[in-house]
C-alpha cells in the first residue's frame, strides 16, 4: 500500500496515515533481541582477591567525668575541684587532640542553675562533646 500513485485514473483518496504494522514488528524484534542478550552481558568473572590482615585503627577519645553533688561541689574524675580551677581544666582538656569527651554526672537534688553554669563554662572553653551520666531505674 502506497500513499498514492501518479496514476490519474485512481479514484481512491490518498492515505495520509503512516503504516504502524512494520514499526510494531521492528519494535517487537528489538525487544526480543534485548531480552535475550541482556542476561549475557551481566556475566561475572571469578577472581581471588588478596586478603588484608590489618584492621582499621580506631582511637577512642579519652573521657573525663565532672561530677556535681547536691551541695554544689565539683569533682574532676572523682577528685575534689574548686570552682575557680574549673575553667582552666576545661580549657586544657579542650586543647588536647583528639578532644576528650566530658561526662557530666549530677545528684538528683542538684539545682539546674548550677548544671547550666557548668555546661556554659564547658561550651565557652571549647568542649565539643558532652554527655550525661544517669543511673537506670531497677
Amino acid at each position: 500500500m502506497a500513499f498514492g500513485g501518479f496514476d490519474q485514473g485512481d479514484t481512491r483518496p490518498l492515505q495520509s496515515d503512516i503504516n504502524m504494522v512494520p514499526l510494531i514488528d521492528v519494535m517487537l524484534v528489538l525487544l526480543i533481541v534485548f531480552m535475550i542478550t541482556a542476561p549475557l552481558l551481566t556475566h561475572s568473572i571469578k577472581i581471588d582477591l588478596p586478603q588484608a590482615s590489618s584492621a582499621p585503627n580506631q582511637e577512642k577519645p579519652e573521657t573525663f567525668t565532672l561530677a556535681l553533688d547536691e551541695a554544689g561541689k565539683l569533682y574532676w574524675n572523682n577528685e575534689a575541684l574548686d570552682k575557680a580551677a574549673l575553667p582552666a581544666r576545661l580549657a586544657a582538656a579542650a586543647a588536647r587532640t583528639p578532644q576528650p569527651e566530658l561526662h557530666l554526672r549530677a545528684d538528683r537534688g542538684t539545682r539546674y542553675e548550677v548544671i547550666a553554669e557548668v555546661m556554659s563554662e564547658a561550651r565557652n572553653a571549647g568542649i565539643e562533646k558532652m554527655g550525661f551520666i544517669t543511673v537506670p531505674e531497677p
